[in-house]
């Protein structure tokens, strides 16, 4: 196993062009939730010219819905939610200035292609594992879109979340490159 690399938001070039596919991570610091409504209302933010509810530049966006907190929790259960959901919104976000995406499965070539020429970064999270990844989310307050509910954008805190680099800014694809050395031949 590779040693893990520690990073913490807002990501430069510089940290995205170090991080590469197969990349064991851990995130410290501030991350922000978004799904497919929100993401939409941020594109159309983006396309009107007008200014985000939070400034994306060199950020992380996990697409996550995450469930209410128990007593004495900053959260409930956070697993990512399926990437490909975001597909059609990430490429302009991404151009605005976002850095980085965690989520699950892979995500289309027009992310692959905008990730390329603006260096930004996407991280897989463990499905089915969203009690034990929201142990690495210490606090969590709503920022915008509360009509949402679990989609509202969130700023979270995180510590030592821990994340895969699946696909990186170098045209690296760990879903392609892991059927390749583990798939039958």
């Amino acid at each position: 196993m590779s040693e893990k690399k520690k990073i913490t938001p807002p990501l430069t070039d510089k940290v995205v062009e170090d991080l590469k596919v197969g990349d064991n991570v851990l995130i410290t610091g501030t991350i922000y939730t978004a799904r497919d409504a929100a993401h939409k209302r941020l594109v159309e933010l983006i396309e009107k010219g007008e200014k985000l509810p939070f400034d994306v530049t060199g950020q992380i966006i996990y697409f996550v819905g995450p469930t209410p907190a128990k007593p004495g929790q900053a959260i409930g259960s956070a697993g990512p939610t399926t990437s490909y959901r975001m597909n059609a919104y990430t490429p302009k976000i991404i151009a605005a200035g976002q850095k980085g995406m965690i989520g699950k499965g892979e995500m289309g070539p027009e992310v692959v292609e905008a990730m390329k020429k603006h260096k930004a970064v996407y991280f897989a999270a463990v499905g089915g594992a969203g009690a034990l990844i929201s142990k690495a989310i210490t606090a969590a307050e709503i920022v915008a879109y509360e009509d949402l509910g679990a989609e509202a954008i969130r700023k979270l805190t995180v510590k030592e979340f821990p994340v895969i680099v699946a696909l990186d800014c170098h045209g690296g694809n760990l879903y392609k490159e892991g059927i390749a050395k583990y798939g039958k031949k």
